[in-house]
């Protein structure tokens, strides 16, 4: 997942362009994975680059108080829609809009790798009460799964490496020592919600139409050659970091 710079940033607000398809395609978090992510009592919870509230609507669901933080006004708009019992505050992981030591935990959700490391780290031990906690997470198409193999064959491939999360927090100094857990699930997609998962990814996002309708049109062959009467089963594997603030 790492990329230069420049290449970050432009796929990063891409997703201002695709909220609409984020929304109703991109799947949510298990609900095992947020609790091994919290804990399993409510807490205060800072989510981090939370997009349309994904991962913010499960954590509202167990109970947490949950401030969410998006930059993008159009992924803010689908999140305040989606969650309004969380505060929703647009503001930057470097620059948090949270006062001090204000959250037992802050999380944050496929969305890490675009941050600058370094001052997110810092900002994030910021807001954290003494002992508080770090939670990073993604969700990774299982390409174990022959089709959805080939579907990362089409639309590019996805993986969580060591240097995503588990390096970058271990050398801030700022929190102990690095815990991972993986977690399994199945989302069942029609095809327009299959390609909205397309369209939703930021390296088809940066695509020129052209391209971006040849790889649609790979992905509904593909639809057509694996999908049931109910639709078609995309595997995932859901990748979890913690930590606690020194």
């Amino acid at each position: 997942m790492i990329v230069n710079r420049d290449e970050r940033r432009g796929r990063a607000t891409s997703f201002g362009l695709v909220a609409d398809a984020y929304e109703r395609a991109r799947p949510e978090y298990p609900r095992e994975a947020i609790r091994w992510l919290t804990g399993d009592e409510p807490v205060d919870v800072v989510d981090v680059g939370a997009g349309t509230g994904k991962l913010t609507r499960g954590l509202v669901a167990l109970g947490h108080r949950v401030t969410a933080i998006e930059p993008l006004p159009e992924m803010l708009a689908h999140l305040r829609t989606a969650v309004p019992s969380a505060t929703a505050l647009a503001g930057a992981a470097e620059n948090l809009p949270v006062p001090d030591a204000s959250a037992d935990v802050v999380v944050c959700a496929q969305a890490f790798h675009w941050f600058d490391r370094t001052a997110a780290l810092e900002e994030f031990a910021r807001v954290l009460c003494p002992a508080g906690r770090i939670g990073l997470v993604w969700n990774t198409r299982d390409d174990r799964e022959p089709w959805a193999a080939e579907l990362s064959r089409a639309i590019g491939n996805e993986s969580v490496e060591s240097g995503d999360a588990a390096e970058p927090i271990a050398a801030s100094g700022l929190f102990g020592p690095v815990e991972n857990a993986t977690f399994s699930f199945v989302q069942l997609l029609d095809r327009e919600q299959l390609l909205d998962l397309v369209r939703s990814r930021s390296y088809c996002a940066v695509l020129a139409p052209a391209e971006l309708e040849q790889v649609l049109e790979q992905v509904s062959a593909l639809y057509d050659a694996r999908a049931g009467s109910d639709g078609i089963g995309l595997p995932y594997v859901t990748e979890c970091f913690r930590a606690v603030r020194r």
